[in-house]
């Protein structure tokens, strides 16, 4: 004879809900925490292959004589051998060529390029002209998480001019919280279905830390603006009339 107790309920009932809660969102936390990781390992696993692939195609160069043909032949070939990816196209080898050649004569820019995705590198290379002004959109997309759109307002923006005159400050470090940001930015330009994460959740989540930040960032700003609603009530942020 089998007896069956059924005790799930009964231990249930004996934990308390706000050690529990606080105990779920501490796991979260981890999970969250270990897929951010993953994504800048597959990305800098990624950066490095565009890397070795750009070099590879210059030796062959110099050493063989080869000239544009090449690249077009090898795009062809990778495309037969894997099928679907959009990353050995004959454009985007010749960028790796491209990067490659600027990155040689730069070493101090060479580890700043994994830490962030290859999309928006190509970006910062080809809208930025001076090591100098590489190095700073650099450094601040992978501190602040910057996604391609925000990169793009902030070179339109002339920031890095702005910065150098003191008219744009960015000490502000970005708080574990909003880490969903640079992990939103990381996601942006490449799937990664196999960590399960989501781009729609990570923008609420996202969204809703910004509100709980919302007060003291207002406060910065000055008393005269307000923060009325939120995504529900499309909310938004209005200066009052003198």
């Amino acid at each position: 004879m089998y007896i069956f107790v059924d005790i799930t309920a009964n231990q249930m009932e004996s934990i308390d809900k706000d050690q529990f809660a606080t105990f779920l969102n501490e796991v979260k936390d981890r999970i969250r925490e270990a897929q951010y990781q993953a994504l800048r390992t597959a990305n800098r696993h990624l950066i490095d292959l565009y890397w070795n692939l750009g070099r590879m195609i210059v030796a062959r160069q110099e050493a063989h004589g080869w000239g544009k043909s090449v690249v077009e032949r090898l795009a062809g070939e990778l495309q037969k051998e894997f099928p679907g990816r959009q990353g050995f196209s004959s454009r985007n080898l010749w960028k790796m060529r491209e990067l490659y050649l600027d990155l040689s004569k730069n070493e101090k820019l060479q580890p700043l390029v994994a830490e962030i995705s290859w999309t928006k590198n190509l970006i910062i290379f080809e809208k930025c002209k001076g090591d100098l002004q590489r190095e700073f959109y650099l450094r601040m997309t992978r501190k602040f998480g910057w996604t391609k759109a925000v990169l793009v307002h902030q070179i339109e923006n002339r920031s890095y001019e702005k910065y150098l005159l003191n008219q744009t400050s960015f000490d502000q470090t970005v708080p574990a919280h909003l880490r969903v940001q640079a992990k939103l930015a990381v996601k942006a330009e490449y799937t990664f279905d196999f960590l399960g994460l989501s781009e729609e959740h990570s923008e609420y989540e996202l969204e809703q830390s910004l509100i709980k930040n919302i007060r003291a960032f207002l406060i910065e700003m000055g008393g005269d603006f307000a923060f009325i609603g939120n995504r529900t009530g499309y909310g938004s942020v209005i200066k009052s009339m003198p």
